[in-house]
């Protein structure tokens, strides 16, 4: 199965929509998504979409982590949202739900 992601605006909040396989053959359209998000000064929410992902390892959790501090520094909040029960486990075992808004 391939992989996708989708970005969607509205207001001050942007969405990553991420469909398929979450692992280390994501990362340049992971931050080539994600780049002009934290360059637009208007968005100050970003939400990583989970619904879809099936697959999950520890590249995407270092991909969150970039995004997180890179969004921190601008004064933006990361929120991953809506993750499979499988990604919502992996979440829990690595902490991220203490560092992460998790919806």
């Amino acid at each position: 199965m391939s992989s996708q992601i989708i970005v969607t605006t509205a207001g001050g909040s942007a969405k990553i929509h991420i469909d398929g396989r979450f692992d280390f053959h994501m990362q340049r359209e992971f931050r080539t998504a994600y780049t002009p998000i934290l360059q637009d000064e208007s968005i100050r929410t970003i939400e990583i979409e989970l619904s879809k992902v099936n697959y999950l390892d520890s590249s995407a959790l270092g991909m969150l982590m970039l995004l997180r501090e890179r969004s921190q520094e601008l004064g933006k909040v990361v929120a991953l949202v809506s993750p499979t029960d499988t990604v919502r486990k992996i979440f829990v075992i690595a902490k991220f739900d203490k560092l992460f808004k998790l919806d």
